[in-house]
């Protein structure tokens, strides 16, 4: 048996990750708005024991409506609703640190941590598009800008979150005292961008800390995850490039005090799974086949910040610079697969339509459990971002038959280690340091 097992976090993207999955006869579109369908998909994942659920968001309408299924719903009020139909899976929700106020988000996800007892996550996010920008009066704050408020607003957060010791609540209907107000602090924090008094009006979340959850792949975004990332959603397309990737996340938090373990790395895949080769490289032609070039044009010239429109798809990108204020992770993740593979613009949109720049793996439950393996012993993952193509099916393919797979090799749980999120992942609860204060 392993020393060590995987951590699997479910991706829940509408009816599928791939763009073209509304299409497909496997799946119905009008449920990218049914709380009855994300319900169904997060028992789906707890009965294959995956850690997690994750929902992403951004405050702009993505890509072009006219040829996707897009306009879901706010990711922490469907997490409560999922929170109240499951018992062990951890719910993982982005959330700006661009566009809100820590006061707002340490309510919200204190409060998602309540009522999940103790399974709530925050994938956080400087929000790289200029279009969010716009729907808050405002031109897009430049990359370095972004992460060095996200670094306060991640200090405001974790201080309300401690504002309330652990035993402030007392309850004693004798003497009628509900909370000892001495173990309830003002946080006073001031800073470049934050002034907040606290407390926070939520007590302390039963997890301490909400799991912090990141996905920057920048210069910026790594150092960001070194210093308080406890699980990072990662896209690499090789096995070298995720191991060097793992590598340098690890050595960037031992470099910033931390240890190794204290993060999870969680490079993301999308599984096209079939009983045999045969059958997945079909679901994946068929994929394919609906794919609108048009859209796919649109999408990869948002990503690169580049009008691509007007160039031939069966030619290779013209020369694009890779210095970008937007997501300068993504960028280079595409033009190096472009550059690598010497792929039309045709070939960059089909390969990206299944997992915009993640890997997509095509095969059996055996094959796609192989590769899951390699990365995980060979130093490039501490577990898995699951993308299924079509949904729910290809979550249901994942769980009814690659999770047995990788449980009968050892590398995953049959049974869930405790009741919280941070318990599967096996992160400590962090300590409140107002009571710690208090001790010194």
């Amino acid at each position: 048996m392993s020393p060590r097992r995987l951590h699997l976090n479910a991706f829940l993207m509408g009816v599928g990750h791939h763009e073209a999955a509304w299409r497909h006869p496997r799946t119905e579109p009008a449920l990218v708005t049914d709380v009855k369908h994300f319900q169904n998909l997060a028992r789906i994942a707890e009965r294959g024991k995956l850690d997690s659920v994750f929902l992403a968001d951004g405050v702009a309408l993505w890509g072009n409506v006219r040829h996707n299924a897009l306009g879901g719903l706010e990711p922490l009020t469907l997490l409560s609703a999922i929170a109240a139909v499951t018992e062990h899976i951890g719910l993982i929700a982005t959330a700006s640190t661009t566009y809100n106020e820590p006061f707002h988000l340490a309510r919200k996800f204190a409060s998602l941590d309540h009522i999940s007892n103790g399974r709530a996550g925050w994938n956080i996010v400087t929000s790289a598009s200029e279009a969010e920008a716009h729907n808050f009066g405002i031109e897009r704050p430049a990359h370095r800008d972004r992460y060095a408020r996200a670094d306060e607003f991640l200090e405001v957060v974790t201080k309300l979150w401690d504002s309330w010791e652990d035993d402030a609540v007392v309850k004693d209907r004798e003497s009628g005292i509900y909370a000892d107000t001495d173990k309830i602090h003002a946080v006073e924090h001031s800073g470049p961008h934050f002034a907040v008094k606290g407390p926070l009006n939520t007590q302390r979340p039963p997890q301490g800390h909400p799991l912090i959850v990141q996905a920057g792949s920048s210069p910026d975004g790594k150092d960001f995850a070194a210093r308080h990332a406890e699980a990072v959603f990662t896209a690499q397309q090789t096995l070298a490039e995720g191991q060097e990737f793992y590598a340098d996340i690890k050595a960037r938090a031992v470099a910033a005090g931390r240890r190794p373990e204290d993060i999870v790395i969680l490079p993301g895949i999308s599984p096209i799974i079939g009983s045999t080769e045969r059958e997945a490289l079909r679901l994946e032609r068929e994929l394919e086949e609906l794919i609108i070039p048009a859209y796919g044009v649109a999408q990869l010239s948002t990503i690169l910040g580049v009008d691509l429109s007007d160039h031939p798809l069966d030619e290779p990108l013209p020369e694009i610079s890779p210095e970008t204020e937007g997501q300068q992770s993504r960028v280079k993740l595409v033009l190096d697969l472009a550059s690598r593979d010497n792929l039309t613009i045709r070939q960059l949109i089909a390969r990206l339509a299944g997992g915009r720049g993640h890997r997509v793996l095509a095969g059996t439950p055996e094959l796609i459990a192989d590769q899951i393996q390699e990365w995980f012993e060979q130093g490039a993952a501490d577990g898995f971002n699951i993308m299924p193509p079509v949904l729910p099916s290809g979550l249901t393919d994942f769980v009814d038959h690659v999770v047995p797979v990788l449980q009968a090799r050892g590398l995953f749980r049959y049974e869930y280690e405790g009741r919280t999120l941070r318990e599967n992942y096996g992160l400590a609860r962090p300590a409140n340091r107002y009571a710690e204060l208090a001790v010194v």
